[in-house]
């Protein structure tokens, strides 16, 4: 007969998993950041919430967790992989690249913010060593946050991205140092703090020449052997193997997992298996940090933000303010441009996920009082959770304060005023290049608009006929001839900017022929809607040339191989296309042929 099961030991792990496969899926559908959703449902089932009322309501004990010290251990893990991942993207080319703005700018931010928010915290009473905690805490971002936020609007190789993510790879540095410092702080009770110090530095100076020493010698050829295998299930084992090795191997000295998990991070990065662990690594550091995440809002106790909440807004606002001004200043000073400053200052200014791992290690410690840590976790929790709005608000500005933009020579061109009829094709792009090209190549006139000047430069420099303008305001379309254009064809992958340049369009000209480039199906099917003639959907584009590329190698005649492509084509067309959309309009002598 079988064991019988508690359902209890495995409450928690539904919880998370539920919490992870559902409910922040189904936030994200919303557009509500995978952290800020994180942090709400950990408040909302923590003990401080829901689980609170187990007592009383037994019913919820299978929805919620009651103690969150169950998923302490997990969320150590979440934190060890995020700097597993941080140390497997450095590398000393990409650190040398960037140096002035990793070791100016950004040393130059955690510097002088811990400074005076630790001046801010003594003035208020905290112990000195407190306060230096509390400032070098503070000083901290949310790298996950920001670079999700980034990387969703596609920001990360902007200007104001690449700044920012200079900030936090230096914020991220700091952390090992900054845990180190807590555990020899936190480790004298009695004694010469400066014996106690060296002693602490000698056994971990040991512990990492142990980990480099053998992971030199070990982990390329533990790599190689199992990857020879191709058998992604041991490329996993051994991944994690490593990642918790190390970390054990450091936590046993008396470190943090998160620098023995740093180091094989590091140590990874020179081999050629880097790309291939964090492809695999990368589900289960997402599932460990929102365990993370979902702990630091099982923290959050309504009753303690009740009870001050005037003080906690004004720690929160204290910290945006103080963060972003010195962020905006330094910005400014290392020669950013003053839009670049701003969205950078803006995203910089809140609190991150580092605030709680180094004040949560203080408070056990006891280096730092746990009624300070909760009131000033409190308010990185509301800096955190206003971090998305705060992001909208960085662009709107940043757009606001642009610089004007200065143009080539060759993008300071006028479209031709000739009435003449021809195609007008938007973007000058891969997709633009190539169907500009097809143009040529059957004598079809046409004219090519982008709103970046150097595609523009480049294009003019080859002898196409390119031209600068933002394409979404009708008064540049009519300025390109949209009146007597024989065809509209928006190559861009911009989906906003995409809608908004068939609306004008087809407000103008009812009759003109639209062909639109869609990201997907349901893209597709809304450009339907609002008035193309036809959308091609990249990724049923895709498919499809996967299909007849199969299809020929594997010996079926070409011609019934494009007969089929073309019918799914159209099969897939009459699905996306709704019966009100605008008809196709074809040459004469086709129309005659296919009746």
């Amino acid at each position: 007969m079988a064991a019988t099961i508690d359902p209890s030991t495995y409450r928690d792990a539904v919880v998370v998993l539920a919490t992870a496969g559902v409910i922040v899926p189904f936030a994200k559908r919303f557009r509500v950041n995978s952290v800020v959703a994180f942090i709400a449902c950990g408040a909302l089932l923590g003990p401080f919430g829901l689980g609170g009322l187990v007592a009383k309501v037994p019913l919820l004990r299978t929805i919620t967790v009651s103690n969150a010290d169950a998923l302490a251990g997990p969320a150590e893990l979440g934190i060890a992989f995020l700097l597993f991942i941080i140390g497997l993207e450095l590398s000393y080319d990409r650190l040398m690249t960037m140096r002035r703005l990793v070791f100016g700018l950004g040393l130059g931010q955690v510097a002088v913010s811990a400074s005076v928010i630790g001046a801010v915290a003594y003035a208020f009473g905290q112990p000195a060593t407190a306060a230096l905690i509390i400032g070098t805490a503070l000083a901290l971002s949310s790298t996950a946050m920001v670079v999700e936020l980034l990387s969703a609007h596609r920001r990360i190789t902007s200007s104001a991205g690449r700044a920012s993510f200079a900030i936090l790879l230096c914020q991220d540095l700091a952390v090992i140092p900054l845990l180190f410092l807590i555990s020899v702080l936190g480790s004298q009770e009695n004694g010469s703090l400066l014996a106690g110090l060296a002693q602490a530095l000698l056994q971990a100076v040991a512990a990492i020449a142990a980990i480099i020493v053998i992971g030199r010698v070990a982990m390329r050829p533990l790599f190689r052997l199992v990857a020879s295998t191709d058998s992604s299930e041991s490329f996993l084992a051994a991944t994690l193997l490593v990642a918790l090795g190390t970390g054990l191997i450091a936590a046993a000295a008396g470190l943090s997992m998160g620098l023995g998990a740093f180091i094989a991070g590091l140590l990874l990065a020179e081999t050629e298996y880097r790309r291939a662990i964090e492809v695999t690594i990368e589900p289960f550091k997402a599932l460990l940090i929102g365990v993370f995440f979902l702990t630091v809002g099982m923290s959050v106790n309504p009753a303690a933000l009740a009870a001050q909440p005037w003080a906690i807004i004004a720690i929160a606002l204290g910290l945006f303010l103080a963060k972003a001004v010195i962020t905006f200043l330094l910005a400014r000073f290392f020669r950013l441009g003053r839009a670049t400053a701003l969205e950078s200052a803006i995203l910089i200014g809140p609190g991150g996920e580092f605030a709680f791992v180094l004040l949560s290690a203080s408070v056990a410690a006891e280096l730092v009082e746990r009624s300070a840590s909760s009131l000033v976790l409190a308010a990185v929790s509301l800096t955190m959770i206003s971090l998305p709005l705060a992001a909208r608000l960085a662009r709107t500005l940043a757009a606001r304060f642009a610089p004007t933009v200065t143009l080539p020579e060759e993008a300071r061109i006028l479209p031709p005023e000739d009435h003449a009829a021809r195609a007008l094709v938007v973007g000058c792009g891969r997709v633009g290049r190539l169907v500009g090209e097809m143009l040529e190549q059957h004598k079809a006139p046409f004219l090519v608009v982008d709103a970046d000047p150097a595609l523009v430069a480049s294009q003019r420099r080859a002898g196409r006929p390119a031209f600068y303008g933002d394409a979404t305001k009708p008064e540049f379309l009519r300025l390109c001839g949209l009146q007597e254009a024989t065809a509209l064809i928006v190559t861009i992958d911009n989906q906003r900017a995409v809608d908004e340049i068939v609306k004008a369009a087809r407000a103008m000209r009812p009759d003109l022929v639209i062909v639109a480039r869609a990201r997907d199906a349901r893209h597709a099917r809304h450009l339907y809607e609002i008035g193309v003639n036809d959308a091609v959907p990249e990724t049923i584009e895709a498919s499809l040339q996967l299909s007849e590329a199969a299809l020929v190698g594997l010996g079926v005649p070409m011609g019934l191989v494009i007969a089929s492509v073309h019918q799914r084509r159209d099969d897939f067309r009459s699905e996306l296309k709704p019966a009100s959309a605008p008809a196709r309009s074809l040459p004469r002598h086709a129309r005659s042929r296919r009746l």
